[in-house]
């Protein structure tokens, strides 16, 4: 005759054994709800208490507890319930003072609120103030910029060059062309102080300019790769020399689509008459105040971060050299930039913008 207590009986559906499988899996799961799936799984296979703790080495009173809180509650029963805790000492009352505080006013000393200015000001501590800007990602220490374009043909030059990155057309190739103008060879007045352990490089801060470059690109959407060409000055007859180089660069047979921006030099008579004896070079604009749809832009950010930045160049030619040298190499490993939103969603995004901007009163 048997003597203790029963044990409850246990059967899984099948989204209730799927569950427990994926935790007992999952490699992010907590270690102790993994271990609990464990156990409901074996029991659900007909196995005892004594056996299921003898297989995955726990105690006999241990799976006793979990079969029985999966029987009364399910999954919900192999949760950890919340613990109580200390106690709230800051009220709602005062955490709604500190955001009204932070979103509609400003000190007397200053532009913003930091979280010593606003702690003096609320009688609370600079870490209660920093918990309760953390809960509401309030950052007033940052700023950003915006501009907003005023082309009365925005839209249509969106969807026109969004549809040449997204769709290009067939036997044509999509350039976007800009030139990166009054580009500074730069020298400290001191030797640069290399990098070591526990110390970042050091340079001075003051330096020697020893002229001015300019660099006419133009990216090739599909590959990647890059035309370049430098000069000393950005007019028009530069411009137009650029332009000779991309008919010189590109097979006849292919179409030749030119994304521009508004600069002056790009709109001259001289270069309209120029376009207009080449009925293959097709020109689109990009909307005014827009720089950022012009993919070429994203080049002479990545040019600026890996070379120009924080290099030391003794001449203009030493200047033009090193831009050479880089355009070379990312020619060899040329990778496309992919232009991943649709001119629907961008055009969404800039209208939701708006509004929020309309809502604020300004």
């Amino acid at each position: 005759m048997r003597t203790g207590r029963p044990i409850p009986p246990l059967t899984l559906t099948d989204a209730e054994r799927e569950t427990l499988q994926s935790w007992a899996r999952r490699p992010k799961s907590a270690q102790a709800l993994a271990l609990r799936a464990r156990m409901i799984l074996l029991c659900g296979e007909g196995n005892t208490n004594t056996r299921v703790a003898q297989h995955i080495h726990v105690r006999v009173q241990t799976v006793c507890k979990w079969r029985q809180r999966f029987v009364d509650r399910r999954l919900d029963g192999l949760l950890d319930e919340p613990r109580p805790g200390t106690p709230r000492k800051v009220s709602d009352a005062e955490v709604e003072r500190v955001l009204t505080m932070t979103l509609e006013s400003t000190p007397k000393d200053a532009t913003h609120w930091s979280t010593r200015s606003l702690a003096v000001v609320s009688g609370l501590s600079r870490s209660t103030v920093n918990r309760i800007w953390r809960a509401f990602a309030l950052q007033p220490h940052r700023s950003e910029t915006f501009k907003l374009s005023k082309d009365p043909l925005f839209i249509e030059k969106v969807r026109d060059i969004v549809g040449l990155y997204l769709n290009p057309p067939d036997r044509a190739l999509v350039l976007c062309v800009d030139e990166k103008s009054q580009i500074q060879a730069l020298d400290r007045t001191q030797p640069l102080l290399p990098m070591r352990p526990g110390q970042a490089e050091r340079r001075t801060h003051d330096y020697a300019r020893h002229g001015t470059t300019s660099l006419f690109a133009a990216l090739d959407v599909k590959t990647g790769k890059v035309i370049g060409e430098l000069h000393r000055r950005h007019r028009s007859t530069e411009f137009r020399k650029f332009l000779d180089t991309i008919e010189q660069a590109v097979p006849p047979k292919f179409e030749v689509h030119l994304i521009l921006d508004n600069y002056g030099t790009h709109k001259t008579a001289w270069i309209r008459r120029w376009l207009a004896k080449r009925p293959r070079f097709h020109v689109h604009f990009t909307p005014t105040s827009a720089s950022w749809i012009n993919l070429v832009e994203r080049w002479f950010a990545a040019l600026t971060e890996k070379q120009l930045r924080r290099g030391v160049h003794r001449s203009v030619s030493q200047l033009e050299a090193t831009i050479k040298q880089y355009l070379a190499i990312t020619n060899e490993t040329a990778k496309p930039f992919v232009w991943s939103k649709t001119a629907d969603e961008i055009l969404a995004s800039v209208a939701r913008f708006c509004a929020r901007t309309l809502e604020t009163g300004h």
